[in-house]
């Protein structure tokens, strides 16, 4: 018992340092920059970061959440995707070891921390960041459990696109515009990918059951408020996986 608190600790570091770059990945990525030029920087007075004005959590904490060159205020937002990560990459081995479904919610947690990121500020889900995580949980399928089953779920990925692309055609017609992005259709074939057919399809549902309660909040604050649907999709596929909501009984229930 004394090994897997270790190395959940230990976990919680790597998902620290891997929340930091994700934070990165996040606000460059859509914006079409390099992730390694330039340097991390303030985006007041563009000072360089130092190495110890970048380790996670920390740095934050002592510099009193501002620049320690010019004062300017530091998001706090930063922080919280650099917790949420160490805290999703501790739960994940702490859920499963190290193992098949390990591998399976450090991809989700990652890929729902970085459209976090996206959504939330630009609303926009970066195309290569969905194909990558794509192709990596088809790869760890394929290394894991084989052609057969890659091949399986990479047909599951499609279903769950088609029928997202159908619900943003039918959400069109019935408001009389967008109802859905694009980064949210190409979403689904993550997802797909990643939790099945029956489980994408719950993911729908569960992810906005658990957004109805904010775009409530945000529609009578303002009824032009647009509210970032990704991140409510992937929490909902990432639930769906670290609490092993196996929804395949719905099939033998539905033939």
């Amino acid at each position: 018992m004394e090994i897997k608190y270790y190395l959940t600790f230990v976990m919680f570091v790597f998902g620290l340092i891997f929340g930091s770059f994700f934070n990165v990945v996040g606000w460059r990525i859509p914006k079409g920059l390099s992730l390694v030029r330039p340097g991390s920087f303030c985006p007041k007075c563009k000072h360089q970061l130092k190495w110890y004005e970048l380790i996670p959590l920390f740095s934050y904490l002592i510099q009193g959440g501002k620049c320690r060159k010019c004062g300017a205020k530091i998001a706090p937002f930063y922080f919280i995707i650099e917790l949420t990560t160490g805290i999703l990459f501790a739960l994940s081995y702490w859920l499963f070891g190290f193992s098949f479904e390990f591998a399976l919610a450090i991809l989700a947690s990652s890929f729902f921390v970085i459209v976090i990121v996206s959504d939330t500020n630009y609303l926009v889900i970066p195309d290569e960041v969905t194909l990558f995580f794509s192709i990596v949980v088809l790869l760890l399928r394929f290394i894991c459990n084989g052609v057969k089953d890659a091949l399986l779920f990479f047909g599951y990925g499609l279903g769950a696109f088609i029928v997202m692309y159908l619900l943003m055609l039918l959400g069109n017609a019935l408001f009389k515009k967008e109802s859905l992005g694009g980064g949210d259709i190409k979403l689904m074939f993550f997802i797909g990918c990643a939790v099945g057919p029956w489980s994408s399809l719950f993911s729908i549902f569960l992810s906005s059951f658990i957004a109805l309660p904010l775009s409530l909040v945000l529609y009578f604050k303002s009824k032009d408020s647009v509210i970032p649907y990704g991140p409510f999709l992937l929490l909902a596929a990432l639930i769906i996986i670290l609490f092993r909501l196996d929804l395949s009984f719905l099939l033998k229930f539905c033939a």
